[in-house]
């Protein structure tokens, strides 16, 4: 998820604020520490311009 954050050129404080979460949750999100609601996955991959499925389905 970092990596396509990166990609698209937004800081961490940004995309927390686009989703309405704190940047130290989605701090923990970008390091695996934190477990997502299928609500928060269609939103963060809204955010990126991706696919859902592509935030939960491993390369």
């Amino acid at each position: 998820m970092r990596d396509l954050r990166l990609a698209r050129h937004l800081s961490q404080e940004g995309l927390a604020e686009e989703l309405g979460v704190s940047t130290r949750y989605l701090a923990g999100i970008e390091r695996g520490e934190r477990n997502l609601t299928l609500d928060s996955v269609d939103a963060l991959a809204e955010q990126l311009g991706v696919e859902a499925r592509s935030l939960i389905i491993l390369p």
